[in-house]
Order: structure tokens, then sequence, then C-alpha cells
């Protein structure tokens, strides 16, 4: 797609992986963010994780196995928040446990059996070994990401507001929340090989993190995190790929850098000095 710019196909496709995986990831953040909800992100990242494991050790599509352990993940969360009654965070941190526990043991297993398994790509992702079907994948999940958004901004922005006032305007909360939940579980899924089950976290917290700093609104939020996710993971993509360094743990590494530095220039820090 982008090969009218990058004449190296292995950099234009890394490029291109980084950049939807960016934008489909910045603009979840927000939601995942702003409804305090982000250790969703850490658990979905290792549900796709260990479903990716458990997939290799059954010579299973280690994609189509991360996927299917996302949704099982956003079909469980709200059932057992309710029954167990117990926040959505409490269950998120217990399924979080569960997953990484498999994650490891299949991992783990597998190394004990001498199959020669490489859990690295898995970790901390490889954006050189790629297929092309892998980046129309991210493409397709951004879009739709985006197109859901903007078909439901009403009812994520009131839900974001007050969850209970939501439901009590009429708006659909659980049809959102869950559609929500399997968004982020597709797309955690198709970014696991090329940012890595352990780094995905950042891409899923940090761009609106950042954004938060500088922004007055969610609907602005909307727009700068992916714009910030694209431009950091793409500069971490090229940088990467020049000096031949970790694509995906030094973007995480300047997703990290611009966080403080927008930190320390945060016009709302400048303002809650002044109150002080």
């Amino acid at each position: 797609m982008l090969e009218f710019l990058i004449q190296n196909n292995i950099v234009c496709h890394a490029v291109e992986a980084m950049l939807f995986a960016s934008i489909a990831c910045s603009v979840l953040a927000v939601v995942i963010t702003q409804i305090n909800i982000s250790s969703i992100g850490f658990t979905m990242a290792h549900a796709a994780f260990a479903g990716a494991a458990v997939g290799i050790f059954f010579s299973i599509n280690a994609t189509l196995a991360a996927i299917l352990a996302g949704l099982i993940v956003a079909v469980l969360l709200g059932p057992l928040s309710e029954r167990a009654k117990i926040s959505p965070d409490t269950a998120l941190g217990v399924m979080f446990g569960m997953t990484m526990a498999i994650a490891i043991f299949f991992i783990a297993y597998m190394q004990s059996l001498g199959r020669g398994f490489d859990a690295s790509g898995l970790m901390f992702g490889d954006v050189v070994s790629l297929f092309r079907e892998e980046i129309y994948g991210l493409a397709v999940i951004s879009i739709v990401t985006i197109l859901f958004i903007i078909i439901f901004y009403k009812e994520i922005t009131a839900i974001i507001f007050n969850q209970k006032i939501a439901e009590a305007a009429g708006i659909r909360v659980r049809p959102v929340y869950y559609a929500m939940l399997f968004m982020i579980a597709l797309t955690v899924a198709l970014c696991i090989n090329i940012i890595g089950g352990l780094l995905l976290y950042v891409w899923l917290v940090t761009p609106a993190a950042i954004a938060v700093q500088f922004c007055n609104s969610i609907k602005q939020m909307f727009i700068v995190a992916p714009i910030i996710g694209a431009i950091v993971s793409v500069s971490g993509a090229l940088t990467g790929l020049e000096y031949g360094l970790p694509v995906s743990p030094l973007t995480a590494v300047l997703f990290s850098i611009l966080f403080a530095a927008a930190i320390i220039l945060s016009p709302r820090r400048r303002i809650s000095m002044r109150k002080e």
C-alpha cells in the first residue's frame, strides 16, 4: 500500500503494520483510559498471548487462536463480575492471572518437549516476518474501529461520562460495552504478532495518556491519540530497522519518553500548579 513511498518491501511492510496497529490501538486507548478499565489492556493482551501459545501447541493458526481467546475473555468478563459480585477491574485481574499462567505453561511445556518453540515473537513482536494478509487485516480493523467510534460516538461518550446515567437515559449501554470489548479483543489478537503480548499494553494506554495532557474534549482525544500513536510507531519502525534495533521495544521506549515530556509540558499541569 505504501510501496510508492518506501521501495524496500520489508521496511514498507513493517511501517504499514505499525501504522495500522497504532491507529486501531490508539483509538481504543481513548475508550479504555476514559472508562478507567486500563487493566483490560494487559488482560486482553495476555489472553491473546495465551491463545496463540495454545494454538501453536495444537498446530492451530496462532492468530485465529488468539482471536478466539480474546473473544472468550470478552464474553466472560461481564457475567463473571456480575455473578461473583466483584468489580470488572477485579475480574480482569483474575483473568489476567489465569491467561498468563496458561501462556507460560504451554510455552514451558513445549520447550520441555524439545519442540524448539521461540516465544520471543509473541512476547516482543516481529515486524520482519509478516504476511501481506496480516497487514490487510490490520488495515481492516483500523477502519472498522474508526467507523465504530463514529457510529456509536454518542453512546460511547455517554458511557464514559456515567454508565448508570446513560442506562437511565435509555442508552444501550451493555451492547455497546460488549461491542467495545470485542473490538479490543480483535485488535489485540491481530496486533500480537507485530507488537508482542508483553508490549501491547503500551499501545492500548499510552497514546491516550499523552493526548489527554493537551486535549480538552473526548473528540479531540479521538483525533490526537491515533496521530501520536502513528507518528511514534512509524518512527520506531524506521529507526529500528535502520539501526538494527528491536522495533516494538524501541517504540515502547519512545512512547515512554514522549509521555514523560507530555507530563512536563502539559498545559493542565501548569494550570494546576498556578491554582496551588
